[in-house]
């Protein structure tokens, strides 16, 4: 019967350099070289050694490529407390750790301090050395993270824009503004004139990048927005109060900033015996799992999250390799996904006693 390869790892241990040296005929170093710099061995030695290494199931340990290589093969992610529970940095952060796994790193998850981001956990991992790398996400106004971190050359990838300030680094974000500037296109198309935006308050990044792809659509067709936007939090219900002067004023669609908000809109339209996609249409953004289970199910704006981690990973990755390289920053693009939420349709008349902001 012939033997699985780790028949050797079960019996007598785990499968060991030297073994796999003596069982290819070769130096030791012969096979640290035919992991690390296999450049150095002539054809027929590769791939013997390699052959071996396989029918062995030998495992290089990560102590020893560490002290050798001074790398840990690991990336910083830092936690913060208001993104823990967002669905949507659940799913990047699936998409991360299957592009660095698939590039052979890890990820090290860290709690970071409520109050925003803060270079806590930054500063106890670099003076460990555990980290080769940081991906940064929850970018904010002020955030002190990216000069920080450049400014002690230390490699880093930030999914987000700097907000504020100069720009600082390699990032990978998501164009909010085309995403909400799609939807608007998707409702005009559908006879809609009174098309409100249900926001964050303002100063928030992301939330005035939303906002901005709004207001730029609806000039671009001439219809109004003042008194058709309203800022909130994101919390359920503060978006369910926050919504009702849009309502009240007549608007017969509403983009909210995310699907969170989203929500809040759909039970402000049931208090008052109105239906989401039928009386008025409800756009959110970030296509969350949620999404697709309400009823009816959400239109809403799609950032294409495997692609933002799969990015993160190969920047990242390319400032470890070329730490003085120029930096890469870019911006992708989201898309609209259609459901019941948006089927009202407009009355096809523009408020001609408004005016634009």
């Amino acid at each position: 019967m012939p033997r699985s390869k780790n028949s050797s790892s079960a019996k007598n241990g785990p499968v060991t350099l030297a073994m796999v040296a003596a069982r290819a005929g070769v130096s030791p170093q012969t096979v640290s070289n035919a992991i690390n710099s296999p450049g150095m061995l002539r054809p027929e030695t590769l791939e013997r050694v390699s052959r071996v290494i396989e029918e062995m199931g030998y495992r290089p340990s990560r102590a020893a490529q560490t002290l050798r290589t001074r790398s840990s093969k690991l990336i910083g992610y830092g936690i913060l407390p208001t993104l823990s529970s967002n669905p949507v940095l659940d799913r990047f952060l699936h998409a991360l750790s299957q592009a660095a796994d698939e590039a052979g790193y890890r990820i090290l998850l860290f709690a970071c301090p409520p109050g925003g981001p803060t270079l806590q956990g930054y500063e106890e991992l670099l003076d460990q050395h555990k980290v080769d790398g940081f991906v940064l996400s929850g970018t904010a106004r002020n955030d002190p993270r990216q000069a920080w971190l450049a400014k002690r050359g230390v490699p880093f990838v930030a999914f987000g824009r700097i907000w504020s300030g100069r720009q600082i680094g390699d990032w990978v974000d998501v164009d909010g503004a085309s995403g909400t500037d799609a939807a608007v296109e998707h409702l005009v198309a559908l006879g809609h004139r009174k098309i409100a935006f249900l926001g964050w308050e303002r100063g928030s990044g992301s939330g005035d990048d939303r906002a901005e792809g709004w207001q730029r659509a609806m000039r671009r067709h001439g219809l109004p927005t003042r008194g058709r936007r309203a800022q909130t939090v994101g919390d359920i219900d503060a978006a369910r109060t926050a919504v009702k002067p849009l309502l009240d004023a007549g608007a017969t669609a509403v983009i909210a900033a995310s699907d969170m908000l989203a929500l809040g809109c759909y039970q402000s339209l049931r208090e008052r015996g109105a239906a989401p996609g039928r009386d008025v249409a409800v756009v959110g953004f970030d296509d969350s799992p949620t999404a697709e289970n309400l009823f009816p199910a959400l239109t809403s704006v799609a950032q294409p999250l495997e692609e933002v981690g799969r990015e993160c990973v190969r920047l990242l990755l390319a400032r470890i390799a070329t730490p003085d390289a120029p930096p890469e920053r870019l911006l992708l693009e989201p898309s609209l996904v259609v459901r019941d939420s948006s089927g009202a349709a407009g009355d096809g008349t523009a408020d001609s006693t408004e005016s634009a902001e």
